[in-house]
């Protein structure tokens, strides 16, 4: 290295430690807030505590198990090490040591398969705690994020390809490593935001969400697109979709080659789509209720003025889908037969069995939630994302460690992780009556325990034809929880297993080569493990099945196209409108 580079590089070196010596004191701030009660923060210190004080009770209680897991882990340890320096392993099938360098000399492989043996015997152990308690899960949860920091792959000098950029570039990926990771201190302002994909490749509107369409209606909660048609004529019911609201509506609108509203456009329906708010101060009173009354019940109202229609199919995606559910059944309550077919992706209705996110929600959680949310009115979005990511932590947090400040790389452009870094606030009241009536108490699979503006409602009661749609490696909605909407909900059901995640699984286009596929079967056993047993697979997009669904169940003459600005409502303006750009 020539000493005009040594020189700047020590040069940057000395304004980068002062930038994190700036961020380094905010965030102590931050700390301190959370301490003393100012902050809510997604690890509650207290309950891991007390978890593994009685995970510790419980093992004194027999220490030979305890002794027979250290035996085990260092014969295990020993013998990784020891088949490494004979060359006897082969490459696990761990994503985290893919690279080949792993298994080019006896000191990678021996790093790699003394931490995976680690990590399978303190798995094996675990296994003994008490099933199905909360102390249990927090253990089990929090070890594993433990073993996973500890990974070689997280650490600069043991990472061999890490090394090796290191060695190549003269030192600047460590350079180039340590300023993304000021620059992810500075965008969290002290908290860690790391950096996921390359945001400067994407804008709403121009490279996603760029389906034509107008927005017809807005209320202070949503604005509701009608997307212009494509072919000559559509279908006589217009079809609704309500997304998320911890996201933006884009999930169903990426790019052209993988947007579900253009796909759905191109079978012939007559899409809308609900956009919504972004929370602030002025929504913090903003209740579940007040979601479907100015969600999708003015949307259905807006629908039927701008068509003339009666009739609607309704879609709904993850929360989005829990509001829709609850709305049919306060429709079927009512008498009210405006929906003809409906469709949930990834939506639990049954929150027996939460998975992993019941790490983080119990009534002591709530009390603080609200505490923290008593002066802002909602919650902040990072919250919501940091839990998520949390779940899966190799794949969200650790893989973004190692490509961003270990090997001094961005992250190339992906669509889907730009829409999961746009995520939007929360409303108190709203996020209070959800995470307690629905989450903890189960609310909506017990048959009026919960009321919506004034009527009990069962979900028993819908009637009408439903298509639920779940995937297999979902880390939010676990698809057992999913399932018992075969028997849940009143009318016909028909449920589809998709492969891969909550999002992967749900945005999984028709090609001609097909990333992903999915499961069915006719009949639906009570065990969903057992469903699954006895189901076939299908490669390919679960996309054509949906399209092939709804129309068989629609009987009805097409109509002449519907174009957004011929309606009976005045369009407002383009889409894909002003709330979804709201930061």
């Amino acid at each position: 290295m020539n000493g005009d580079k040594l020189l700047g590089q020590t040069g940057e070196w000395l304004e980068l430690m002062a930038r994190a010596q700036a961020v380094a004191q905010r965030s102590q701030e931050q700390m301190v807030a959370k301490a003393t009660g100012g902050e809510f923060s997604v690890v509650d210190a207290k309950s891991v505590s007390e978890a593994y004080l009685k995970a510790m009770a419980e093992v004194l209680q027999n220490p030979m198990v305890a002794a027979q897991y250290t035996q085990r882990l260092w014969l295990d340890w020993a013998t990784a090490w020891q088949n490494a320096w004979l060359g006897k392993t082969e490459a696990p099938k761990d994503k985290r040591f893919r690279d080949k360098r792993w298994d080019a000399d006896p000191l990678n492989r021996g790093l790699r398969d003394s931490h995976l043996a680690l990590e399978a015997a303190t798995e094996d152990f675990l296994s003994r705690l008490p099933e199905g308690t909360k102390d249990s899960l927090r253990v089990k949860f929090y070890t594993r994020q433990f073993l996973s920091a500890l990974a070689p792959t997280n650490n600069l000098m043991l990472n061999p390809a890490a090394r090796e950029r290191f060695v190549e570039t003269d030192g600047e990926s460590l350079l180039d490593g340590f300023r993304n990771l000021v620059e992810d201190l500075e965008r969290g302002d002290g908290r860690l935001d790391i950096n996921t994909t390359d945001a400067s490749a994407f804008e709403v509107g121009r490279d996603l969400a760029t389906t034509p369409g107008k927005v017809i209606y807005q209320n202070e909660l949503m604005q509701l697109i009608h997307y212009e048609p494509i072919t000559e004529t559509q279908k006589k019911r217009p079809l609704l979709f309500v997304p998320p609201w911890i996201n933006k509506y884009y999930i169903f609108d990426l790019k052209p080659e993988n947007s579900l509203v253009r796909y759905m456009l191109q079978q012939g329906h007559s899409v809308f789509l609900i956009s919504w708010v972004n929370p602030t101060e002025a929504h913090a009173d903003m209740s579940f209720e007040d979601y479907m009354k100015l969600g999708p019940l003015a949307a259905l109202d807006a629908m039927g003025k701008a068509t003339g229609e009666k009739k609607f199919d309704i879609l709904g995606f993850c929360i989005g889908g829990i509001l829709v559910t609850a709305t049919l059944a306060l429709l079927a309550a009512r008498k009210d037969k405006r929906i003809a077919t409906a469709t949930t992706l990834a939506t639990m209705v049954d929150f027996t069995d939460v998975g992993e996110l019941g790490v983080f929600i119990d009534r002591d959680r709530l009390l603080v939630l609200r505490e923290h949310m008593k002066e802002k009115g909602y919650l902040e979005n990072y919250h919501l994302q940091d839990m998520f990511s949390m779940i899966r932590e190799n794949d969200l947090v650790w893989s973004f460690h190692v490509m961003n400040y270990l090997m001094g790389r961005k992250p190339p452009a992906f669509d889907l992780l730009y829409w999961n870094s746009d995520s939007t606030r929360l409303p108190a009241a709203m996020l209070l009556w959800y995470l307690e009536k629905i989450y903890i108490e189960n609310g909506l699979r017990q048959r009026g325990h919960l009321s919506m503006d004034g009527t009990p409602i069962d979900i028993s009661k819908i009637d009408v034809p439903f298509f639920v749609l779940a995937t297999k490696e979902d880390h939010i909605a676990p698809w057992q929880s999913i399932y018992p909407s075969t028997r849940l909900l009143g009318g016909d059901v028909t449920f589809v297993l998709g492969a891969s995640g909550h999002i992967a699984g749900v945005i999984n286009p028709p090609a001609e080569r097909a990333k992903y596929g999915y499961w069915t079967r006719d009949d639906y056993p009570t065990d969903p493990d057992t469903w699954l047993e006895g189901a076939e697979f299908e490669a390919g997009s679960w996309w054509p099945v949906w399209s092939e669904w709804m129309d068989a169940h629609d009987t009805n003459e097409a109509v002449p196209a519907r174009h957004p600005d011929k309606g009976k409502l005045k369009p407002i303006e383009d889409a894909p409108g002003s709330y979804v750009r709201a930061k």
